[in-house]
């Protein structure tokens, strides 16, 4: 069951959710930068981390899951969030060069049409960053937090369900080694800064950057029964098959005339 639109909002208002904001939206711009002149697409509850990129991007918009809720996105400007199905994004095919998953993948009841349908809106030469919460991190194992509801993954399990929904990974990092405690995210830079040298392996989230796989359409041979063509004359019963051994020539000799 997905987190209410609601409960999102209340957590991203909050001093942790500010810190999660800032440091997960700093690894999408460093993988992505300004994303100038690009459409981008927040699917999710990914709006806290595309804000920056709304100045220069040709286009900024959310998708939020029926089953969470949406909101009107950005506040006091023109909206550009909808309410969207999972398994049948109202995109057109190939629309998006970047898109980012937050609070998308845990919660639904099929990560693999949900990609799939990734994967069906992303341009050819888009990418994608999913961002998760790590199965061995502390977040996960929070319920304080969104991250601790739904399910968790590894490195190697998010990779293998990109790549089973045709999105080859091109890259990861990770984020959020503050625990999920309210009066620590004041510390939240110190702990990113250490965390990633001295404990990278307890980070609260996995970030994973795909793009997305094209192949040529092959024509596949048919079997088609032919009908062998019959001789027009039949042969005769007995006779033996013409020589073709060729004709020796002789050489001529002296007294020798040409025919």
């Amino acid at each position: 069951m997905r987190r209410d639109v609601l409960e999102l909002r209340q957590f991203y208002a909050s001093d942790l959710g500010s810190a999660a904001r800032l440091m997960v939206g700093r690894k999408v711009v460093e993988a992505w930068g300004d994303a100038h002149g690009l459409d981008v697409l927040a699917l999710g509850y990914a709006t806290p981390f595309v804000a920056s990129l709304a100045p220069a991007a040709r286009r900024v918009v959310a998708g939020m899951p029926a089953q969470q809720g949406v909101e009107i996105w950005p506040a006091g400007a023109a909206n550009r969030a909808s309410l969207v199905g999972e398994d049948a994004l109202p995109f057109a095919n190939a629309l998006f060069d970047r898109i980012l998953l937050v609070h998308a993948i845990e919660e639904s009841p099929d990560p693999i049409a949900l990609l799939r349908e990734v994967w069906r809106v992303l341009a050819p030469s888009g990418r994608v960053i999913v961002a998760v919460a790590a199965r061995n991190g502390l977040w996960a194992n929070s319920e304080a937090t969104p991250f601790g509801h739904g399910r968790p993954y590894t490195r190697g399990q998010l990779a293998e369900l990109l790549r089973e929904a045709e999105l080859e990974p091109a890259g990861w990092t990770r984020a959020l080694y503050v625990p999920p405690v309210g009066w620590l995210a004041g510390w939240a830079e110190g702990f990113e800064q250490a965390g990633s040298r001295l404990w990278p392996g307890f980070a609260g989230l996995v970030l994973m950057e795909a793009v997305k796989e094209t192949f040529a359409v092959k024509p596949r041979g048919a079997r088609v029964r032919a009908r062998a063509a019959r001789p027009m004359l039949a042969p005769v019963p007995g006779a033996q098959p013409i020589s073709h051994t060729p004709i020796r020539r002789q050489a001529l000799g002296p007294g020798r005339r040409k025919p």
